[in-house]
Order: C-alpha cells, then structure tokens, then sequence
C-alpha cells in the first residue's frame, strides 16, 4: 500500500480492532514510517512484519505497551534498533522523549538513518555496539548525557543481556526489555551461571501476543541499592 494516507488509515482501523491506543496525530507518521521502512527492506532484510497487521499487531502493539512506562523528557537509548522498532515508533508516540538509536551493523544503522531522514525526524543514530555508547555517556545520575532507560527488542537472550549490561549498572538508569513467554525460563539460565547478582529484574507489564495464546512481557532491570 503506497498510499500513505489510506496506509494510516488501515494503522488506525488495526489499532482500534486491537485495543491499541495511538494518538490521532501519529497516525501520519506511523504511516509513513512503514511505507519507508518496508521500502528498505526490499535492499536490506530489516523486518519481517511487511503488513499493515503485523505491524500493528507487533510493531505499534509493542510500543504502544512501552509508552505508560516512560516518563516525560526521558533520555530514550534504543539497542539494537535493527530497523527502527520500538525506538522510531517510542518517538513518533512519544515526541516529548529524547530518543536515539544504536545498531552495531554498521549498515543497519545507516538504513535506518535514512529512514529517520525520509519521514523527517531528528533522531541521533549510532553505528556502534550499546555497550560501547552506554560506557561512554555514563555518568551520575542527573548528567544530561546519561540515559535514562535502554529499550530492547529481540536482541538477545537474558543471559547475554545481563552479561553485556550487568557491569555498566550504573552507567545508565534502567531497562525495559521486551521479552515473550520464555522469559521466566531466560531468567532462571541467567542466574544459574550468576548473573542477576547485581540487578533486579521484575516484570512490570504484559500484554497478548496477537494470533496467539501467548502474551509479551515488559521487565525493568535496576540496579540494586548498595
């Protein structure tokens, strides 16, 4: 559908089928997003969710969840932003939020800075791992470089997460981690090789994995108070 305004159209009448709550406002954007970002992967494999109700469904489903959890101005870090979800999507719903993205595939990232560019927003996109760009912008909390929160979808199992994240505690605020109905068993394989020692992890949302009995979860991953 290369019509954005009935692609935004069909987003709105997915969302309302759905139950997901998107601003009226957005709906442009969404709509061009999409159009941009299935127009790329036909040169590169960014998505597998190539229609208006898998993006819905999945893409906007899952950040719409992400939204109630964000506070207002927050420093928004999206690892391993692939093609741009949930952190173009956090930033078309979410304006007030300072989001910017990281991919360490060097042409993922210039993707989605083309993306970002075509449909007209001011994210910062970096072609570098997170953990290299979250030790760099680390600071006490209150620093204006410092993120607030890493977003991450389907990067990688808990056990990697923690391993890669669990030493730069306290480089960064939290993270919320977009996880499926495995994540309990991802936890448990993490603390049995240690990790977790010095973080909680909690689940503090979920929500229906659409055309499925299975359902997301969103979990924080703090520090623990010292």
């Amino acid at each position: 559908m290369s019509d954005v305004a009935g692609l935004a159209e069909a987003i709105a009448d997915g969302c309302g089928r759905l139950g997901i709550g998107v601003p009226t406002e957005s709906l442009p954007q969404l709509a061009a997003y999409a159009t941009s970002l299935w127009s790329w992967n036909e040169r590169l494999n960014l998505t597998r969710h190539t229609d208006v109700d898998r993006f819905v469904s999945r893409d906007v489903g899952d950040a719409a969840a992400i939204v109630p959890h964000l506070a207002r101005g927050e420093r928004v870090l999206d690892v391993g932003t692939g093609g741009g979800v949930p952190g173009v999507l956090l930033a078309i719903l979410r304006p007030d939020l300072r989001v910017e993205l990281c991919d360490s595939v060097g042409k993922r990232a210039r993707a989605v800075a083309g993306i970002v560019a075509e449909i007209g927003l001011d994210l910062p996109v970096h072609a570098i791992a997170a953990q290299t760009l979250v030790a760099e912008r680390g600071g006490t909390a209150g620093d204006a470089s410092r993120f607030d929160t890493l977003v991450v979808r389907a990067v990688a199992p808990l056990t990697k997460l923690l391993r890669w994240f669990e030493p730069l505690r306290d480089h960064y605020g939290r993270m919320l981690v977009v996880k499926g109905p495995s994540w309990q068993a991802e936890l448990e394989a993490a603390a049995a090789v240690g990790l977790g020692r010095h973080v909680t992890v909690r689940r503090i949302g979920s929500w229906p994995i659409r055309g499925g009995d299975n359902e997301s979860v969103l979990l924080e991953v703090r520090a623990r108070a010292t």
